[in-house]
C-alpha cells in the first residue's frame, strides 16, 4: 500500500511544489523537489496570461452538463433493459456492449462532418451532443440492476408501484455505491477530455481547460513550467473536492440499505 501510494502520490506532489518554484528552481541541475524560496506569482501568471477563468467556466458547463446527461440516460435505459419487456432488447444490449469496443477515436472524422454540417462547430454545443453516449454508464448501471434481489421489485409492484416510483423508491436507493462509482468516473472523463474540444474549439470562448492551458506552453522558447504546474493544480482541484464529497456518500452507500431476510 504504501508503495502505491507513493507512486500515485510523488508525481502530485512535485507538481505542487513546482507551482511554487521559481525558473531557476525548476531548471537547476540536479533537480531539487523543495524551492528554495515559495513564490506564488506562478499562480498569477497562470490566470492572467491566458483567459483561465473562461477555461475553468467552459469545463464545468460541458462536464455538468455531459454528468447530468449521461447519468439520467444511462439510468433510464439500464432500467429499461432489465425492467422492461420489449422485443430485441438483447440485440439493443449486443450493440451497446459493440459501442464500447470502439474507440472514440474512429469516430471522430464522422462526428466532425456531421457537427461542421449542423454548424455546431466552436459552440459548446457542438463539444457536448457528440460525446453524450451511454454506452459505459448503461451496461454499469444494467449489471447493478440485475444484481437486485427479485423479491424486493416483485413486493413493490404487487404494492402497485408503477415504472417510476420502483425507480425512484426502490431501485436507486439501493444503488448508492454503483451510481457515486459512475458519477466519479462520468465526471473524471469529461473533465479531462482533450480531443474532441481540441477539435471543436477555434478559440478561447469555447475552450475547455485541457485545452487552453496549452497556450501557457511557449514554443517558441524555453517554456516556464511554473505557472504550468500551477494551473494544473488549480485545474486538479475541483476534481479532488468531487471526489472527496462522492466517496463519503460511497462509503456510507456501502453500509447501509441492506436488506435482511
Amino acid at each position: 500500500m504504501v508503495l502505491v501510494v507513493l507512486t500515485i502520490a510523488l508525481p502530485l506532489a512535485w507538481v505542487l511544489l513546482t507551482s511554487f518554484k521559481v525558473r531557476g528552481d525548476i531548471y537547476v541541475q540536479p533537480a531539487i523537489w523543495w524551492p528554495r524560496v515559495f513564490e506564488a506569482s506562478n499562480y498569477h501568471d497562470a490566470t492572467t496570461s491566458v483567459p483561465f477563468w473562461r477555461f475553468f467556466s467552459n469545463s464545468v458547463i460541458v462536464t455538468g452538463v455531459l454528468a447530468v446527461v449521461k447519468f439520467v440516460l444511462g439510468i433510464l435505459s439500464a432500467y429499461g433493459l432489465v425492467f422492461l419487456r420489449f422485443p430485441f432488447k438483447r440485440i439493443v444490449f449486443l450493440v451497446i456492449i459493440a459501442a464500447l469496443m470502439v474507440p472514440n477515436q474512429i469516430t471522430v472524422i464522422v462526428n466532425y462532418s456531421l457537427v461542421a454540417q449542423l454548424g455546431y462547430r466552436n459552440t459548446l454545443l457542438g463539444i457536448i451532443v457528440p460525446l453524450a453516449g451511454v454506452a459505459f454508464g448503461t451496461f454499469l448501471m444494467r449489471n447493478h440492476f440485475l444484481s437486485i434481489p427479485t423479491e424486493i421489485i416483485e413486493a413493490a409492484r404487487m404494492d402497485g408501484a408503477g415504472h417510476l416510483r420502483l425507480l425512484w423508491r426502490i431501485v436507486l436507493p439501493v444503488s448508492g455505491p454503483t451510481m457515486v462509482a459512475f458519477g466519479i468516473i462520468t465526471v473524471v472523463n469529461e473533465w479531462n477530455e482533450y480531443l474532441w474540444p481540441f477539435l471543436m474549439a477555434d478559440d478561447s470562448s469555447v475552450a475547455t481547460l485541457p485545452v487552453g492551458l496549452t497556450q501557457l506552453q511557449n514554443n517558441d522558447g524555453l517554456t516556464n513550467w511554473g505557472p504550468v504546474m500551477a494551473a494544473t493544480v488549480l485545474a486538479m482541484i475541483p476534481i479532488l473536492v468531487v471526489f472527496l464529497i462522492l466517496q463519503r456518500h460511497m462509503i456510507k452507500g456501502l453500509t447501509s440499505g441492506a436488506v435482511k431476510g
